[in-house]
């Protein structure tokens, strides 16, 4: 795991294939999310089971009914061993800073269609603006998802994403709050990004 601000940037959790979700609801929308994160961190072993159910209940790799593939087996698995060997960890904490520099980020990318998370040291910037200065930090974003299990469900599996980047997020031990926003995005249809810290510097 790294021990520097700077990582993962440019590692965006797409859907393979376009959705057209329904509209967030962002306020609860939001707190769910950060609920299942804290969920899946608390009981890997847990999420492991429902995943392999699931998988097995879909058929493996099929649609899925939103107009998106399932995620790759391989991936799957790969979520499913992980979690089995992950020690459960404590929750995040909501941080109305990170969940305000995570809004500004939907606010500006959402209508343009954009992804990515900006120019480097965008993060750090965003943070700082909200007052929060960490020693850690990180960003997730997932594009295209329904519901907060979907969200979660996507970071965790993170196919595509060779180094796993966004299950590595949100297992990082060192990270002790978290602050989420989604909204509507032009070309995917929905956003939420997912903003991490710890060791976080009162000034």
């Amino acid at each position: 795991m790294r021990a520097h601000a700077l990582a993962w940037l440019g590692l965006l959790a797409v859907p393979v294939l376009l959705a057209t979700p329904t509209p967030l609801r962002a306020a609860g929308f939001e707190d769910a999310v950060l609920d299942e994160i804290n969920q899946v961190r608390a009981n890997p072993r847990a999420y492991a089971r429902e995943l392999r159910r699931q998988w097995a209940g879909d058929g493996g790799y099929s649609d899925d009914g939103y107009g998106m593939s399932r995620d790759d087996p391989d991936a799957v698995e790969d979520a499913i061993d992980f979690l089995m060997r992950q020690p459960p960890l404590p929750p995040l904490a909501r941080d109305s800073r990170l969940a305000a520099a995570a809004r500004t980020h939907v606010t500006r990318q959402g209508p343009r269609g954009e992804v990515g998370h900006g120019a480097p040291g965008a993060l750090g910037r965003r943070l700082q603006a909200q007052g929060l200065w960490a020693g850690i930090q990180a960003e997730s974003i997932s594009y295209g998802q329904r519901t907060p299990r979907d969200v979660v469900r996507q970071l965790v599996v993170d196919s595509g994403v060779p180094s796993r980047a966004h299950r590595k997020d949100l297992f990082a031990a060192a990270y002790q709050a978290g602050g989420v926003a989604c909204g509507p995005h032009a070309e995917y249809g929905a956003m939420c990004v997912i903003d991490f810290a710890g060791a976080i510097v009162q000034r």
